[in-house]
């Protein structure tokens, strides 16, 4: 067994409201060096959960880059260059924008990539 940590990837449209919509989930094992997220754009809930215009570009790129972060290298960008744990830290930072994760949340698993599509299935489809 394998200790994890993951975060839920959340969309939130008016960060006054503190309401969020979960699109998302990046998984981190150290042990196996595993850093990979999962999201969609699900729009018509977006549309149905915001009141308010968003522009779906914009946030699909915002999520492409915490899947690019997660799988390092140039295309990362700065951040992508950094080691794996640390890369995970900052994705998961509190921040206030639209696009938010959850607190980080532990755990033990076997395979790191079947626990983040359990976790995927359960927590945003």
């Amino acid at each position: 067994m394998h200790l994890f940590e993951y975060a839920v990837l959340r969309i939130v449209p008016r960060v006054e409201r503190e309401e969020f919509l979960n699109v998302g989930v990046i998984v981190y094992c150290a042990s196996q060096g595993f850093l990979e997220c999962r999201y969609c754009v699900p729009e018509a809930r977006l549309r149905a959960f915001t009141h308010c215009e968003l522009d779906v570009d914009d946030l699909t790129e915002r999520l492409r880059s915490f899947e690019r972060i997660c799988q390092g290298r140039r295309h990362g960008g700065p951040i992508g260059q950094l080691p794996v744990a640390s890369r995970f830290r900052w994705l998961t930072a509190t921040r206030s924008t639209l696009v938010q994760t959850s607190p980080v949340h532990p755990g033990l698993c076997e395979y790191p990539a079947a626990t983040l599509a359990r976790l995927y299935a359960q927590l945003v489809e």
